[in-house]
């Protein structure tokens, strides 16, 4: 009966936090169960004081860094920087296609994936219009940069919800995460870069007339706060490596740029303050709670000890087996119940397999790999995704559920398993797999 309650509940929350009928927010869903959990016994006030400390780290931080994005929006700062990428393309197509990509990396590592895919896209969009590119080559342009977002966002602890939750789980330094994802990133990146160019190598331009493009100069709203920025975000950086060796969360570093943006925008005509807190994804921090102390109840009642032992299964085939295969079953979990609940089933999964710590902190990474690139198997498989195409559809592009699906599988099963691979390359080189 215990089974029946916190499996049928969890499905209920998801599928109402994927629909979101009538604009029903995804905090709201998830706080309500939650609060089923409690009352049918699923889960205990001591469950959910565990869940408060896995996530409340993340999620504050992904706040902050969110906030931190919407500033430089606002002032500019992407659009900027996408104008500098276009004219080092020089008038190629291939050139411009590749900066773009390095670009999108670069946004999804400093300010995660939510940020590289919902900002630079919109600005993608509007550059290629100005360009004047036909229809084809600007879905093509689009689908490389909400592709890119999710499958390099792997680099930092900050580049990825999902990579904040593990590396709280799992007590992942900052700098020890970095050391061990930002060579996979790379790889995944020329992976990623090289599976896009194959599929959409007939439909890119060979010559980009930039004739009419914009001065990036022209781009800035604020240049006081635009020049304050990069004080502001190179300090933001030592911080976050910083926060490892002081043992502080990297969620006070986070805030306290967030804050000094703020302070320093305040008088800017080109930021609107009330207006970015409230757009700030203050929900997430609502739902993160929610829908884990829903998943703690499938470990509740037992559900999570048999994904436990079939990792135990796949370790002990060795550690390519064990790494590949615990990638694998995050990015299946997250293609068909989205990432976010996906990373924590996995994670306490591996918390419970009989693998030793080693192993284990070489899963964690893998569970990350797979939940990070998993999503863009389908369109649910992760909230940023969703209002990805809603953001497009809003702009008159319309990406069809079977056409996302079509080219996601296509894309993603070549650059997960390489990235697997090279997580597992890497971990062997440092000696932690």
């Amino acid at each position: 009966m215990a089974v029946a309650l916190a499996l049928g509940l969890f499905i209920v929350v998801l599928v109402l936090i994927i629909a979101q009928p009538r604009g029903l927010s995804i905090g709201w869903t998830a706080a309500g169960g939650a609060a089923l959990a409690l009352l049918l016994g699923i889960v205990s006030w001591a469950n959910v004081g565990t869940v408060v400390g896995i996530v409340w780290d993340a999620t504050l931080t992904f706040v902050a860094v969110i906030l931190i994005s919407l500033i430089l929006d606002a002032v500019g700062f992407f659009e900027w920087s996408a104008l500098h990428m276009i004219r080092l393309a020089k008038g190629r197509g291939l050139r411009l296609f590749l900066l773009l990509g390095v670009l999108g990396a670069l946004v999804a590592m400093f300010f995660a994936n939510d940020g590289a895919a919902l900002i630079l896209t919109p600005i993608v969009y509007e550059q290629a219009k100005a360009l004047k590119l036909d229809p084809k080559a600007t879905l093509a342009l689009i689908m490389t940069s909400g592709f890119i977002a999710d499958t390099t966002s792997l680099p930092l602890v900050v580049s990825n919800l999902v990579n904040i939750v593990s590396a709280g789980y799992f007590h992942l330094g900052f700098a020890s995460y970095a050391l061990r994802m930002a060579p996979v990133d790379a790889v995944s990146l020329v992976a990623s870069l090289g599976v896009l160019y194959l599929f959409y190598r007939r439909t890119l331009p060979v010559t980009v007339s930039t004739d009419a493009l914009a001065a990036p100069e022209s781009a800035l709203k604020d240049p006081r706060v635009f020049r304050v920025a990069w004080v502001v975000l190179g300090l933001l950086l030592v911080g976050y490596f910083a926060s490892q060796l002081l043992g502080w969360p990297v969620a006070a570093f986070a805030g306290a740029a967030a804050i000094c943006l703020l302070l320093v925008a305040h008088n800017s005509p080109a930021v609107n303050i009330p207006t970015l807190v409230r757009e700030a994804p203050w929900r997430i921090v609502v739902f993160s709670i929610g829908m884990y102390v829903v998943v703690f109840g499938l470990r509740n009642v037992g559900l999570t000890h048999l994904l436990a032992h079939l990792l135990t299964t796949l370790t002990a085939e060795g550690a390519l087996v064990g790494i590949v295969g615990t990638g694998v079953v995050g990015a299946v979990l997250s293609s068909i119940m989205n990432n976010m609940p996906s990373v924590l089933i996995n994670a306490l999964a591996i918390h419970d397999a009989a693998a030793h710590s080693v192993m284990q902190t070489a899963m964690a990474y893998a569970n990350v790999v797979g939940c990070d690139l998993g999503p863009k198997f389908t369109p649910i498989g992760s909230l940023a995704t969703l209002l990805w195409l809603h953001v497009l559809n809003r702009r008159g592009i319309r990406i069809t559920w079977g056409y996302y699906f079509r080219v996601g599988v296509t894309l993603t099963v070549p650059v997960l398993l390489v990235t697997l691979l090279a997580l597992w390359g890497w971990s062997a080189v440092l000696g932690a797999a």
